[in-house]
C-alpha cells in the first residue's frame, strides 16, 4: 500500500472515531424507548421511532426561538463592540495597545463559571436576571474578546496605503472604517460572527446561572424537560440534540470558506 493510501486510511479511521458520537446521537434519537436498555444495544435502528422528534417539534420550539434570539443578539452586540475596537488597535494604533492585546488574551483564560458567578451578583442588584438581553450581554463578554483578537489581526492585513489614500481624499477615521476597512474585513467579520453565534447557541453555564428561572429559556435548559431523578427520556434528549445541531452545522457549511480565509488572513500581525 502506498504512503498516500496509508495516510488516507488513517484519516478515514480518525474521522470515523470523531464522528461516531454524532452517529450514536442520531441512532439513539431513533431508538424506541423499549429498546433503550437492551444489551447489547442496537448499533443500527432497524425499527426507527420518530416519537422524540415529534416531541421536539411540539415542546421545544419556544426554547429554539429563545436560543436564536440570544445568539443573534450576541452576534450583533459582539460585532458592534469588537469591530471598532479592532479598527482602533489595527489602524489607529493607540498607546498601550500591546497591553490591551495581552489583557484580551488573558480574558480568554477566565473560566466561564467564574464570570457567571460575578455577573450573577451584578444582575441580582440590577434586577435583570432571567432576561434575554441579560444573556446576550453575558455571552458577549465571552465572544467579544475573541472577536477583537480575530478582527484586529485581520484588519492589520488591510494595506495602509488604502487607509492613507482615504484620508488624503478627506475621509475621517469613522468614514475610513465604515467604507474601506470594514468591507475589506468581510471574512474576518463572518468568522467572528460565526464563533459568537456558536458560543451563544451552545451556552449552558450562563443560561443556568442567569436565566434558570425565567419564562424564556434557551434550548440548553429546555432539554432538561426530559431529565428527571428516576427517568431519562433519551430518545427525546438525543432528538433535541440532533435538531439543535442543525443550525450550527448549516452555518459552518455555508461559512466554511469565509472562516478558512479569515483565519489564514488574520495570521498577519504587526
Amino acid at each position: 500500500m502506498s504512503r498516500f493510501s496509508w495516510r488516507t486510511a488513517v484519516g478515514v479511521v480518525l474521522t470515523a472515531v470523531m464522528l461516531f458520537p454524532v452517529y450514536w446521537m442520531v441512532n439513539v434519537s431513533l431508538t424506541p424507548p423499549e429498546r433503550m436498555r437492551v444489551s447489547p444495544p442496537d448499533f443500527f435502528p432497524t425499527a426507527p421511532a420518530f416519537d422524540g422528534y415529534a416531541r421536539v417539534l411540539s415542546e421545544q420550539l419556544p426554547y429554539f426561538g429563545t436560543s436564536l434570539l440570544v445568539a443573534s443578539g450576541t452576534v450583533v452586540l459582539t460585532l458592534a463592540l469588537a469591530a471598532p475596537a479592532a479598527y482602533s488597535l489595527a489602524k489607529l494604533r493607540p498607546r498601550g495597545r500591546r497591553v490591551l492585546w495581552f489583557v484580551l488574551l488573558v480574558a480568554q483564560m477566565i473560566p466561564g463559571i467564574t464570570m457567571a458567578l460575578g455577573l450573577y451578583g451584578v444582575y441580582v442588584r440590577l434586577g435583570v436576571t432571567n432576561t434575554v438581553w441579560g444573556l446576550v450581554v453575558a455571552d458577549t463578554t465571552i465572544a467579544a474578546p475573541f472577536a477583537v483578537l480575530v478582527l484586529t489581526s485581520f484588519m492589520a492585513s488591510v494595506p495602509d496605503e488604502l487607509v492613507a489614500a482615504a484620508r488624503i481624499d478627506g475621509a475621517g477615521a469613522l468614514r475610513t472604517f465604515w467604507s474601506i476597512v470594514l468591507p475589506l474585513s468581510r471574512n474576518g467579520i463572518i468568522t467572528a460572527a460565526l464563533f459568537a453565534f456558536l458560543w451563544a447557541w451552545s451556552d449552558f453555564v450562563f443560561a443556568s446561572t442567569l436565566d434558570g428561572g425565567g419564562t424564556l429559556q434557551p434550548l440548553t435548559l429546555g432539554i432538561y424537560r426530559y431529565i428527571g431523578n428516576n427517568n431519562q427520556e433519551w430518545n427525546a434528549i438525543m432528538a433535541t440534540a440532533v435538531v439543535a445541531s442543525l443550525p450550527a452545522t448549516a452555518l459552518l457549511v455555508l461559512a466554511q470558506r469565509f472562516v478558512a480565509a479569515g483565519i489564514t488572513a488574520g495570521a498577519v500581525r504587526d
